[in-house]
């Protein structure tokens, strides 16, 4: 151990110092885009090489998009990529766009598409049960008003109703028939195979973590319905889910008091801090925390490395949360006692298991509109900049996290202007884009919950001249 720890310190102190690049103090994380990439292939019928090629071309059409919306602003007729891959601009004027970019003549801008549609939605009331939705649908220049086979008169009347123009509005029949689905939401049940039940942990982007012995890799889950992409048990007690589309997590977890904690980041508590555990058969308890790095033997097997608390759980809470205020602790293992008697209960931390599987956790808590001047950040940066220009915080350099949890940005440009703010993280060998705040505003917020690593913001000024403050909040 102490072999790899005196290199890999020195290393780091060299970095900090600006003698080394971040590449010789981090190797590259786990290829982000793998699940998607096989999820793509499967469902879409492409090689490998062929969905890279698209993800990338996606990304750059979705960044030229929203260049041009700025740039073109009511002019801008919304933008879309065909089933090749191509990105269309409708534009309402003719105007100088890149040539390198297909663009399409259309009558009606974006924003008045979507006022149009914001009509259909103030008269949801007269709504008739036979109109099962409405959409934009760019590619038409129109909004498209869904209709039960043999209704589309009564959908017809519904538009008419709101005042919408007849000749801005085409009629889609379908036989859907849409329901609700589930917000993923920590503490809540969730069902494994044939009738076994656990709860969900945090959520993250595309499912939620939970305990391992809730199941293996590749079981699959109800309500809500998922597959098992990675398990760990004995040794560790940790899994993540990946939920089917139309399930949405959430950065929320269920205080079963008809309501709900915002969880905001993942900052480990010390020893003794009070902690609350949400759990799908006994709901919210509350205990302390007695110790970090315990070890545990099941009948399966020892587990190491959990959280050992006073907070009491029983069978069906394993996977549940475990929170210190707003920060996520950890997920629910297993212990002795029950809610009646009290007990020892153990849970697995929740920032192994986002490093070990490349996870991000989904925040749902936080105020979205800051404080003018970001007075509660823990530090900030000033500069100046002309239309165009840009800079690196903090002070044209980059910053170290040695551990996870939420990192804040605030920006606050001069007033009139259109600054923008992103949150880099070096991935090995260059800096990758992990947040982003680029609305046509002055001021911006980007929150990311990453694991350990460099970082670094850079401010942008798209339009407009002036002084700026940074507010930066790290880990």
């Amino acid at each position: 151990m102490s072999a790899l720890f005196r290199p890999l310190a020195l290393v780091a102190a060299l970095v900090a110092a600006g003698t080394l690049p971040p590449t010789a103090a981090q190797a590259a994380p786990a290829d982000q885009h793998a699940e998607i990439l096989s999820t793509i292939q499967r469902d879409l019928g492409w090689d490998a090489d062929q969905a890279r090629a698209r993800l990338a071309a996606d990304e750059r059409s979705a960044d030229t998009a929203r260049t041009l919306r700025k740039r073109l602003d009511a002019r801008f007729g919304g933008a879309w990529i065909d089933s090749s891959g191509t990105l269309t601009v409708g534009i309402t004027q003719p105007s100088e766009v890149d040539a390198s970019v297909r663009t399409k003549l259309v009558q009606r801008s974006e924003s008045d598409l979507d006022a149009l549609k914001s009509a259909l939605d103030a008269n949801v009331a007269k709504s008739p049960r036979s109109v099962p939705g409405w959409y934009v649908d760019l590619p038409t220049n129109t909004v498209v008003v869904k209709s039960q086979p043999g209704k589309v008169a009564a959908a017809r009347q519904f538009v008419a109703s709101a005042g919408v123009p007849a000749s801005a509005v085409r009629y889609y029949v379908t036989t859907e028939e849409p329901r609700p689905l589930i917000d993923v939401i920590g503490g809540n049940a969730y069902n494994i195979g044939s009738g076994t039940r656990c709860s969900v942990g945090f959520s993250v982007n595309g499912g939620f973590v939970t305990a391992g012995h809730c199941g293996s890799t590749g079981a699959s889950t109800s309500n809500p319905s998922g597959t098992f992409r990675g398990s760990s048990f004995p040794g560790n007690d940790y899994a993540w889910v990946q939920v089917a589309a139309g399930n949405t997590p959430r950065g929320l977890v269920n205080n079963y008091s008809g309501g709900t904690v915002s969880v905001t980041g993942s900052q480990d508590a010390p020893v003794g801090s009070t902690v609350c555990r949400s759990g799908s058969t006994t709901g919210w308890h509350c205990g302390t925390i007695q110790a970090r790095n315990s070890s545990v033997t099941y009948p399966q097997g020892t587990v190491s490395g959990l959280i050992q608390t006073t907070v009491c759980a029983e069978p069906g809470d394993s996977g549940g949360s475990l929170l210190a205020g707003t920060q996520a602790q950890g997920v629910t293992s297993g212990g002795s006692g029950n809610c009646r008697t009290g007990g020892t209960t153990y849970f697995q931390p929740v920032n192994e298991i986002l490093q070990t599987y490349g996870l991000t956790l989904v925040t749902g808590g936080g105020d979205p509109n800051p404080p003018t001047g970001c007075q509660s950040s823990e530090t900030t940066y000033n500069g100046s900049l002309a239309a165009g220009g840009q800079a690196y915080q903090p002070n044209n350099s980059y910053y170290q996290s040695t551990v996870s949890g939420a990192h804040v940005g605030c920006l606050v440009g001069p007033s009139g202007a259109d600054f923008d703010l992103y949150l880099q993280k070096w991935n090995g060998s260059s800096w990758a884009v992990v947040a982003k705040g680029d609305s046509p505003a002055a001021d911006e917020t980007v929150t990311y919950n990453g694991t350990a690593g460099y970082y670094r913001y850079r401010v942008h000024a798209y339009s407009g001249s002036g002084g700026y403050t940074l507010g930066v909040t790290n880990p």
